[in-house]
């Protein structure tokens, strides 16, 4: 994804280098304790050029959101095809994708996972307008348009929805601790996927009609 024009005319590389540091430091630090001079370090860079681009470390923070709100958005979210009425199909199609986007963008998913613990975030307007838009569309990608239909009659369909998504939150998590120290951009996620859908399909045939059911 192309910075934005905050940063016009300064190196990409270096640009992103800045990104990161300051991602990682929100991530691995409550707002209070984050230091711009941690950033500065770990960026390579001098404090006068930080604070070049961003009059203080609120105005990075709300930055960091709102950055983090597009990588998602476009990256993530935008890809997902809502036209796949199956569940667990839709499942495993939302997996491949968000797990590519995390390959691609690892400080942005760890700062956004720990902004959204966050009971009440201090936020401008905008701003939480902004993220309040983008956990509805991830809610809206993630269950519109299901085919209830396919899940047997006699288990209840929001539990079991609850039950697959325990399972994907808990496949992913398993995943990334076994990733955890390799270059995740140049991993062949080939064999992961292939273990992933055989368990799904094993949820598919727990949870859904057999072929020859009544509809």
């Amino acid at each position: 994804m192309a910075i934005t024009k905050r940063f016009q005319n300064l190196d990409v590389k270096k640009q992103q280098r800045i990104l990161n540091a300051a991602l990682k430091e929100f991530a691995e630090n409550d707002y209070e304790q984050a230091s711009t001079n941690r950033i500065v370090q770990n960026a390579g860079i001098g404090k006068g050029m930080l604070f070049y681009y961003f009059k203080n470390k609120k105005e990075l923070y709300h930055y960091l959101i709102d950055y983090s709100c597009d990588i998602i958005i476009h990256e993530y979210l935008d890809r997902i095809n809502p036209d796949e009425s199956d569940f667990i199909e839709r499942m495993k199609q939302i997996v491949r994708i968000k797990m590519k986007c995390y390959a691609e963008n690892p400080e942005v998913f760890h700062f956004t996972g720990t902004f959204a613990l966050m009971d009440e975030p201090d936020l401008p307007p905008s701003l939480q307008k902004r993220y309040e838009e983008l956990l509805h569309l991830g809610y809206s990608k993630m269950y519109a348009n299901i085919d209830t239909s396919l899940f047997r009659d006699d288990v209840p369909v929001e539990k079991t929805i609850q039950i697959i998504r325990w399972f994907m939150e808990g496949y992913e998590n398993d995943l990334k601790d076994r990733l955890k120290d390799q270059k995740l951009t140049s991993v062949n996620f080939d064999p992961y996927w292939e273990e992933f859908f055989q368990y799904m399909n094993i949820l598919k045939t727990i949870f859904y009609k057999r072929e020859g059911d009544e509809m």
